[in-house]
């Protein structure tokens, strides 16, 4: 396969899939990338994006398919952006997740023959997501339409009636949500002309307690339609305990860090894991899917390997909810987390469940600790669970300074986890093994749990 031009046609053999959910076709050295296909798939493509060493293409044809193609159930794939791999026979999704981190790991952090486990399947792989966030835009005929963006593209969205990986209540409130907003005559906000009103429509949902808050995200103004909102909603969902009404004036379609009034009810939900009462506000973060969270937090304590005695630092903290599952088995817990919501949930939370050995701190992760530096207690274990965007540099090298003897990493990318791995493992540190948990099915989304080790000084 010579270098490829916009608009060539090929017929490729898709031999691995990518990160982001993309079959991958190679010759010498030279890549394309094939959207909704399969590793052993013949398929037939469009370049519509080339460069010196790769191409993307659209898919024109299945000419061959794979063992591990499967048809996709949802009507609104490939149009939305969200699952990219229904249709990969779901054991082959693992696989490929496994393979990414390992790939990822030699690639990126240079770490190779590392032991990385087979994939922790989900225990659901529908109708999980305990919160989904909505999207208001204009439709072809000018009226409302409500769900997700189109695969790549910012300003269009494609209208939703059933979301497979939401839960039956999520689905249902967000209809609940277009019915008042059609009948309130609420103008869809329109990214291209930056016009319109209603933007988004966040559903939180404590799955364990039946608990649903709901957030409408619009432009300036509207006061009394989104307070016209509580009548429908408390009626049809008794289960709802708040309405907030969020504005965003600005140009980035963002549901987060907004002015944000209290409709009705209260601003916070609850939620059950590994058998502890959460309380969370609006803002903060916490894993969407709860059942699997569970497992997740199961594989944090086995690679945490705590005995009783160990003083605990949960950096990223968000609400608590590691530190917090984890509290019986540890002497001490200290929790650092930048969202001050956050950090006032999680203190709440320590308190409602009489966790007394749980310490939060609010603040950049490597800020805190470079300034307290004195203040705070020897670590034993440190547990990260970092954004997306991984450990920036601040935070590795006061980390390294506290060189707890055990180290617990919670990945949700793999290519800046294998950055920060391969910086951790030159400070002193041994990679023993990575267990991804598959926290996202049908999507390329991946999540892991890594062990690390301080070696002992020569």
């Amino acid at each position: 396969m010579a270098r490829l031009q916009r608009d060539d046609q090929v017929d490729v053999d898709i031999v691995d899939l990518a990160f982001g959910g993309m079959g991958v076709a190679r010759d010498d050295g030279y890549v394309l990338f094939v959207p909704d296909t399969v590793t052993g798939d013949r398929v037939r493509g469009r370049v519509r994006k080339a460069r010196r060493r790769y191409a993307e293409a659209d898919l024109r044809e299945v000419l061959e398919p794979s063992a591990d193609r499967v048809p996709a159930e949802c009507p609104y794939i490939p149009r939305c952006g969200g699952c990219r791999l229904q249709h990969v026979r779901y054991e082959a999704t693992l696989e490929a997740k496994r393979a990414q981190v390992r790939e990822h790991l030699a690639r990126i952090g240079h770490l190779h023959d590392i032991e990385v486990r087979p994939a922790v399947p989900a225990t659901s792989t529908r109708g999980y997501r305990n919160k989904m966030e909505y999207s208001a835009s204009v439709g072809p005929d000018g009226g409302l339409v409500l769900g997700f963006h189109r695969r790549g593209r910012w300003d269009e969205v494609v209208d939703v009636r059933a979301c497979q990986l939401a839960t039956p209540r999520g689905d249902a409130v967000r209809e609940t949500v277009r019915a008042w907003a059609e009948e309130v005559g609420a103008v869809p906000y329109d990214q291209r002309a930056q016009a319109g009103w209603l933007r988004h429509v966040v559903v939180r949902e404590g799955v364990r307690t039946g608990q649903v808050l709901v957030t409408i995200v619009t432009a300036p103004g509207g006061d009394d339609l989104v307070d016209a909102a509580v009548g429908p909603l408390r009626a049809a969902h008794p289960e709802l305990v708040g309405l907030l009404h969020a504005i965003n004036d600005g140009m980035a379609e963002t549901t987060q860090g907004l002015p944000t009034r209290l409709a009705w009810g209260r601003d916070r939900f609850e939620e059950i894991i590994a058998g502890v009462r959460l309380t969370l506000s609006a803002p903060s973060f916490f894993q969407t899917n709860t059942e699997m969270t569970d497992v997740l937090y199961g594989h944090v304590a086995d690679a945490a390997g705590l005995d009783g005695t160990q003083t605990v630092y949960d950096l990223f903290c968000g609400v608590g909810s590691i530190g917090l599952a984890l509290g019986a088995r540890a002497a001490r817990i200290v929790g650092i987390e930048i969202v001050p919501e956050a950090v006032e949930d999680a203190r709440a939370n320590a308190a409602a469940n009489g966790i007394t050995n749980y310490d939060a701190r609010c603040g950049d992760v490597g800020r805190v600790m470079t300034e307290n530096r004195g203040g705070l207690p020897p670590c034993d274990v440190a547990i990260v669970d970092p954004p997306r965007a991984g450990l920036d540099g601040r935070a590795i090298r006061r980390l390294l300074e506290l060189a707890p003897p055990v180290l617990v990493y919670v990945s949700c990318q793999p290519a800046n986890f294998a950055q920060n791995a391969a910086a951790i493992v030159a400070g002193g540190y041994r990679l023993e093994y990575v267990q991804p948990v598959d926290m996202f099915p049908q999507t390329a989304h991946i999540e892991a749990v890594a062990r690390f080790v301080r070696e002992p000084a020569v």
